[in-house]
């Protein structure tokens, strides 16, 4: 879906989309780090003892959300993307994401 100046001339919207796709990455980062913990694939160990290992999941996570931010950004800043389409994407990665951090799920593996 275009967005049009009032010359008649495309906005990009690359760089917003690539915000919000990486979002949705984040979460799902943050739900699959969480999952991969409880079930004991790849523990992390605490980065500061006192908050235990949650520091390490959600610095796992902020990484790579930046790092997807960044170079989605880099990609996409002077597109046109259909936001729909990554709109739905987010949507479904921040579900996924919520999903994947609930223990009932977790006991089931």
């Amino acid at each position: 879906m275009a967005v049009f100046q009032e010359t008649g001339t495309e906005i990009a919207n690359g760089a917003a989309m690539a915000a919000y796709l990486s979002a949705g990455i984040g979460s799902f980062a943050m739900g699959f780090v969480v999952l991969l913990n409880s079930i004991g694939l790849f523990p992390f160990p605490a980065l500061y003892a006192p908050a235990g290992g949650v520091t390490t999941r959600t610095t796992a996570a902020v990484l790579l959300w930046l790092g997807a931010w960044v170079l989605l950004h880099r990609r996409w800043k002077a597109r046109e993307i259909d936001s729909r389409k990554v709109l739905r994407t987010t949507l479904a990665l921040i579900a996924l994401g919520v999903l994947l951090t609930f223990p009932p799920l977790w006991q089931l593996l």
